[in-house]
């Protein structure tokens, strides 16, 4: 156990890390599994992460942990495509975007809702459905992701090939 709170100060401490100050940490988690550790970092930047930035803070955290005589797995990842919201200034930011949101509680008799986020009203997130607007409570939050709709992406990338080879 004293390599998981190590792990929860290393993952502290690169969250003020200068180097990294424009990485952000969407989660993380540390699991025994048999006679090991799985240690689970998920990162995102402005911009967008990538390889070279999971391999560093893969190379800081290890640093952190070195002396530690429990063997450990390390998993750095970016937050991908299906990016979780965990925070909510996250339903701020991703305004605009599409989401599947989980929660605790039914609302209008369903648990799991999907649309576009249209940010924070008080303590509501707001989600536009084809339904309409529908507000739901942060604290009933499960679980949340962006979700990458690739069809509509070739349908915009189709949409403006045809208007630049018509204004050409």
């Amino acid at each position: 156990m004293a390599l998981t709170r190590a792990f929860e100060r290393a993952v502290d401490q690169l969250r003020h890390d200068a180097a990294f100050a424009d990485v952000e940490v969407v989660a993380h988690s540390a699991h025994h599994r048999r006679d090991t550790h799985a240690l689970k970092v998920v990162l995102d930047r402005p911009g967008g992460a990538d390889i070279a930035l999971c391999e560093r803070i893969a190379g800081a955290l290890n640093a952190r942990l070195q002396g530690y005589d429990e063997p450990y797995v390390l998993e750095v990842e970016t937050a991908g495509l299906d990016r979780p919201l965990t925070k909510a200034g996250d339903y701020e930011r991703f305004s605009g975007c599409d989401v599947k949101i989980a929660t605790t509680l039914a609302i209008n008799g369903q648990k799991t809702h999907r649309g576009t986020l249209s940010g924070v009203r008080g303590t509501n997130v707001v989600l536009r459905m084809k339904s309409g607007e529908l507000l739901i409570p942060l604290p009933t939050i499960k679980s949340a992701r962006l979700e990458y709709d690739i069809r509509a992406d070739l349908r915009r990338a189709k949409e403006e090939r045809k208007r630049h080879e018509h204004n050409a």
